[in-house]
């Protein structure tokens, strides 16, 4: 992926909440998953009322970025500020603009959630770039040694990242009180992403007095949403509430 889109599905008007949702699939920011994570979720999203946003981010890429460590976080960012900016055109309360990301795209929403005011945009009407709301499924959190997915940070962080790098592109260790509010989902038998990243970035938003509720499945492994198809129903019900 080299240029950037944001796809819009939006729901019947009758069945419209003004809510909206910013999608980004995962892919271990090697590919992005578009369809599966990204498109079959905002349909689904959509029936529920819900407007969704699916994101198409570059990868990283230092041929084409200044810095391949900020080009997905740029996207993200470039994204948020459309939707509430330009709220009113698709039926969205700007005061209700979420972000869901899986995997690799979870880590890109935590990074969204919780580097809000490190602009990385040109952003001259200085419009929020926080998330009223967070939602990660099964996602990369952190990029330490013992617990990151290594093909994730490798892509994003290069082969050798300076502890610097490795701490701020970790979201446990980002988290402030001023975080949006999270739902968070793994399976405890994720053989790719250890569920421990789920557990952590609990503890971090837990410990900052952070609204967060989370969902672990005993079993479903990675990627389990395509299996388990009753995994939306909890998160719609959270997501009412915004």
């Amino acid at each position: 992926v080299t240029k950037p889109t944001l796809e819009v599905f939006l729901p019947s008007s009758e069945n419209a909440k003004g809510i909206g949702v910013i999608v980004i699939p995962g892919g271990g920011y090697s590919v992005v998953v578009y369809q599966g994570e990204g498109v079959s979720t905002a349909k689904e999203l959509a029936a529920n009322g819900i407007t969704a946003f699916v994101l198409k981010y570059r990868l990283p890429n230092d041929d084409i970025m200044l810095d391949k460590k900020n080009g997905p976080l740029q996207d993200a960012q470039q994204a948020i500020k459309l939707v509430r900016e330009n709220a009113q055109k698709w039926g969205v309360d700007p005061q209700k603009i979420g972000v869901i990301g899986f995997s690799a795209g979870g880590h890109l929403a935590s990074s969204l959630a919780t580097r809000f005011n490190n602009h990385l945009v040109e952003n001259e009407n200085k419009t929020s770039l926080r998330p009223d709301f967070q939602i990660v499924v099964y996602p990369v959190i952190s990029m330490t040694d013992d617990l990151t997915h290594p093909d994730s940070r490798k892509q994003l962080l290069g082969a050798t990242p300076s502890a610097e790098d490795i701490e701020l592109f970790s979201s446990q260790m980002q988290v402030t009180a001023d975080c949006p509010p999270a739902y968070i989902t793994h399976a405890a038998d994720d053989k790719l992403v250890d569920v421990d990243n789920s557990i952590d970035y609990f503890e971090a938003l837990r410990k900052n007095n952070v609204p967060v509720e989370m969902h672990i499945y005993p079993k479903g492994g990675h990627g389990f949403i395509f299996r388990n198809k009753g995994w939306i129903e909890p998160l719609l019900k959270w997501i009412d509430q915004f």
